[in-house]
């Protein structure tokens, strides 16, 4: 189950549903009042946050999970994972879980939820559907070579562990982000102004927009939790060819 990224505020009633109905309910939230709050939906709560540690591989500390959950699953109890935001973004446990289920022969399934992409379009007043968005996670936007169109906006998700190749690093650094810069560099002009945003997680605070040159970038403090957001630099590029052909083909209905 998603929960959403607001306490309270984006809960859908079938969710709630779920969770409430559930033998035991599984938690896996940074925040001690959100996983407060889901407590008070069932008798039954379990937190997932310790298996996180420093520098342990993020990869182990899913699998501990999805085996945690498993293991009730198997002993007959209906079981609810609940996870910030949309269960099935950027949270690979959920998926596991539910893949490993069905292997296994029992019905799983996943409840979509009100994601940080969401507030972000939301927050920052972006409409992807009018120049379009491109996504990627900031490493693997690192490691490898893709195609930006720098007519669309850009987002780079968990930049604040971007570079990280361990899996067990909580934040990034300058030297790293310096890294991103660059590659960035490729395509924006390092005056280009981006925006590093955070969704508010409590209904009393306010999201984090902090407008930046590009540059400026290794210079700020950056969390798990933060996105980048860099905006079109150039205009759109019209295909006149495609365009008299559509026109043709108006003409012709």
């Amino acid at each position: 189950m998603g929960v959403g990224m607001t306490l309270g505020s984006h809960l859908t009633p079938l969710a709630r549903s779920h969770i409430e109905s559930a033998d035991v309910v599984f938690v896996a939230v940074s925040d001690g009042l959100v996983e407060q709050w889901v407590r008070q939906m069932h008798a039954d709560v379990r937190s997932l946050q310790g298996f996180y540690a420093d520098d342990k591989p993020r990869q182990a500390t899913y699998r501990e999970m999805v085996d945690t959950m498993l293991a009730e699953v198997r002993a007959g109890r209906k079981v609810c994972g609940v996870f910030y935001g949309h269960p099935g973004v950027f949270a690979q446990a959920p998926h596991e879980a539910i893949a490993r289920a069905r292997e296994e022969g029992y019905a799983a399934r996943m409840e979509p939820g009100v994601s940080s992409e969401d507030c972000l379009y939301a927050d920052l007043g972006i409409d992807p559907g009018r120049v379009g968005c491109q996504h990627f996670e900031a490493t693997q936007f690192m490691l490898n070579r893709r195609i930006v169109d720098p007519s669309a906006w850009l987002i780079l998700w968990q930049v604040g562990i971007a570079g990280d190749l361990s899996g067990g690093r909580f934040e990034t650094d300058p030297a790293r982000l310096a890294l991103l810069v660059e590659v960035l560099a490729r395509h924006y002009p390092e005056t280009h102004e981006v925006a590093v945003y955070r969704a508010a997680t409590l209904p009393f605070q306010e999201p984090r927009i902090e407008r930046l040159p590009l540059a400026e970038l290794p210079r700020i403090a950056l969390g798990m939790s933060d996105t980048l957001a860099v905006p079109p630099c150039r205009a759109l590029e019209p295909d006149p060819i495609v365009r008299e052909r559509l026109a043709a083909l108006n003409t012709q209905t």
